[in-house]
């Protein structure tokens, strides 16, 4: 399955999630920057609030794209200790790494937002959007905060993501909606026909939309 572009993927997640339209109690949570393009045709189609959570990995000494463990919204980290072990990852490093990305994220929430604020998700329906999911550590970062916080329903939806997170997923969220899980996967940018990089300008037209 290939998509369109990120709106054509948003339009129909969107879709599946029809038993949530105009509810109060339900708040679309994007990961930017590409998820926030998906989670505004969710939240415009279900008629709800669209937020941000920011979520950073990181990455093995020398090997960035290899994930060891992502720091969530509230700048606590979740770490792969298989991984540390193998590796044999310095203590120093995790914790500048910790630091570093705590800072990034609320950087980015100061740019998208205005100030780092992390609002109260008790009693919420919250749906996860995001564009794709590769490695599967900034999505659970984002599922660790947001169950963190008592929410109603914790939902994660997204277009396409690997056959293997697929399984795994299902007993972290209350619903998990995904339109193509696959075991050919190299890169989320492979499902889509145009996949540009948003810019922090366009995440923020998309949240005073």
């Amino acid at each position: 399955m290939q998509f369109k572009n990120r709106h054509e993927a948003g339009v129909k997640l969107a879709e599946q999630l029809g038993n949530y339209k105009n509810s109060k109690d339900v708040i679309v949570l994007a990961i930017p920057r590409g998820g926030v393009e998906v989670g505004y045709e969710i939240a415009k189609y279900l008629n709800v609030k669209l937020d941000i959570i920011v979520t950073k990995k990181i990455g093995l000494p020398g090997d960035e794209e290899f994930a060891i463990g992502s720091v969530g919204p509230d700048k606590k980290a979740m770490l792969n200790e298989e991984a540390l072990r193998v590796y044999n990852v310095p203590e120093d490093y995790i914790s500048q790494e910790k630091m570093e990305m705590g800072r990034e994220i609320e950087r980015r929430y100061k740019t998208y937002k205005g100030r780092y604020e992390l609002q109260s998700l008790k009693g919420k329906i919250v749906i996860l959007a995001d564009d794709g999911v590769a490695t599967g550590f900034t999505t659970r970062a984002a599922i660790r905060y947001a169950k963190s916080q008592a929410p109603k329903k914790v939902i994660l939806a997204v277009p396409v993501a690997p056959s293997d997170f697929g399984r795994q997923i299902k007993n972290e969220v209350d619903e998990f909606f995904c339109l193509h899980l696959t075991s050919l996967f190299s890169s989320v940018s492979q499902f889509y026909a145009d996949f540009p990089q948003l810019t922090d300008e366009e995440v923020k037209n998309y949240l005073k939309s």
